[in-house]
């Protein structure tokens, strides 16, 4: 399936000049029809798994709490 730049940049859930700065850096492929640039929605599958799968660490992070019996030495 192919979206149109303003619908990729919905996709991903950034700005659209973020689209149009990475496909300039040619990290998006595109391809073109004549009139818009066309992106392939599943080039992103990696990014969006791997995206996932950052943020499900980083709340199992937040979630782990501390341990209970902290041996801190007060050299006071």
């Amino acid at each position: 399936m192919y979206l149109t730049l303003e619908e990729t940049a919905e996709y991903l859930d950034i700005e659209i000049s973020e689209v149009y700065r990475l496909v300039r850096e040619k990290q998006i492929r595109t391809v073109s029809d004549g009139e818009d640039f066309l992106v392939n929605k599943q080039q992103f599958n990696l990014y969006l798994k791997s995206l996932e799968t950052y943020k499900a660490e980083i709340q199992d992070y937040l979630n782990e709490l501390p341990p209970e019996d902290i041996d801190i030495k007060d050299e006071d």
